[in-house]
């Protein structure tokens, strides 16, 4: 069925967002035109306001609306250990655990020939200029156990052992092929804790 030119726009625009099939992207249009005018004005606002206050921490590229963020900001946090992720996303699937008590440091992706990533597109400089100082002890490399996490995992170990510190790789309680983010804390929790050293 078409839609007016605006429908149709919202629908298509819905439709983009990942996880979103058409039928949900109708369902999801036809809610906000029938729903009171604040919940899409709130919506809107709340997409603004995220855009314009979101960037990345200066410390570890995880997405914050202050700098630092507030696990680089904590003093409790132990800063001798380094998880490095994938993804923000993985810090807040490493969060929900609640075991993990170091810092992170966010590549913003993996290894990727195909896909056009090298090192250089990947957040790396920042994490070897934060182990220079020698404060940082280990290093787990939290890369999601595919073949291009796998692959920037043995690119990043091979950089940081010259520089003395430990490095650890996540156990691989994952199934291969998944995603952090949908590992749930328990299975998450045993990886964090069967992590071994990388040869």
């Amino acid at each position: 069925m078409r839609y007016a030119g605006a429908v149709s726009r919202l629908i298509g625009e819905l439709a983009r967002l990942p996880g979103i099939g058409s039928k949900t992207a109708q369902r999801l249009a036809f809610f906000l035109l029938s729903a009171p005018p604040e919940v899409a004005e709130n919506l809107a606002f709340a997409i603004r306001e995220a855009r314009l206050q979101v960037r990345r921490c200066p410390v570890c590229g995880n997405l914050t609306d202050r700098e630092p963020c507030a696990v680089c900001a904590d003093g409790a946090r132990e800063k001798a250990v380094i998880c490095v992720v994938q993804d923000p996303r993985d810090v807040a699937a490493i969060e929900k655990y609640r075991g993990f008590k170091g810092v992170y440091h966010v590549l913003h992706g993996a290894l990727s020939p195909l896909a056009g990533l090298g090192p250089e597109e990947l957040n790396i400089k920042s994490l070897i200029a934060r182990l220079e100082n020698g404060l940082v002890k280990e290093v787990i490399l939290a890369t999601n156990p595919d073949v291009e996490g796998d692959a920037t995992a043995l690119y990043l170990a091979r950089l940081i052992k010259p520089i003395g510190v430990t490095v650890t790789r996540l156990a691989h309680g994952l199934p291969v092929g998944a995603h952090l983010e949908y590992a749930d804390e328990i299975t998450l929790g045993k990886a964090i804790e069967g992590r071994r050293e990388i040869d």
